[in-house]
């Protein structure tokens, strides 16, 4: 099987992701990073995921950003809470972590090269990405050219790929997708403020987003706390 690096946060985008790519043959290697964010109850997450879809190989990166600020997810300032489904297309919220993405997948593109991947798995979207700007398909094209000039591999001849399987998906679509391929998304979480216990917060605009989805589907949303 061919390998790829999936960036896996332990969220409902993410682990769909890392199915998919694992529906259509890769051998999945996957990358959680710590970067400072409030929610590191994620990561225990991101830990069950990666044994319940049984990847390769299973790395946890450290990176912290939370001495940069710049974010609510990665300093003291209040998560948005309550917004509206108009007011999650405005503008772009203080989630927003200055350059993540970027950094994430420079990390994804190192283990990648090292282990003899060309192949990359994020699991970004356009239609429910709250604005945020490195999520979009012009951002994903220019980092894969990056990928392809600043290798050893890519000068040799190599063509890394950026995946993005739910690019154009809603949550609704990405939601049907990952319960096709078998996905449990009570061991997910996506919540960025959840309580001491790790419990979702309910109120953020990562579990509105959830929330909202799965009841489109006749569905609670099987990570709440009340399941």
């Amino acid at each position: 099987m061919r390998k790829c690096v999936v960036l896996l946060s332990g969220g409902l985008d993410s682990t769909t992701a890392l199915a998919i790519a694992k529906s259509e043959g890769f051998e999945p290697y996957a990358l959680t990073v710590l970067y400072g964010q409030r929610h590191e109850v994620e990561v225990e997450a991101a830990r069950r995921v990666g044994v319940a879809l049984a990847v390769s190989d299973h790395k946890f990166v450290t990176v912290g950003l939370r001495q940069f600020g710049g974010s609510s997810l990665t300093s003291e300032v209040d998560v948005p809470k309550d917004r509206t489904a108009h007011d999650l297309t405005e503008g772009i919220p203080s989630t927003y972590v200055p350059a993540r993405n970027t950094i994430l997948l420079a990390l994804a593109l190192a283990y990648a090269e090292t282990i003899g991947a060309f192949d990359i798995v994020i699991g970004v979207n356009t239609q429910d990405y709250s604005g945020y700007p490195d999520c979009r398909p012009e951002f994903v094209e220019a980092f894969e050219n990056l990928a392809n000039l600043a290798t050893r591999a890519g000068s040799q001849g190599a063509q890394f790929l950026i995946h993005t399987p739910l690019s154009n998906m809603s949550k609704v679509e990405i939601i049907g997708k990952g319960m096709e391929l078998g996905v449990d998304f009570g061991m997910t979480h996506s919540c960025y403020d959840p309580d001491e216990s790790g419990h979702p917060c309910g109120r953020c605009d990562a579990c509105l987003i959830r929330q909202r989805a799965f009841a489109e589907l006749g569905m609670k949303d099987p990570a709440t706390v009340d399941g």
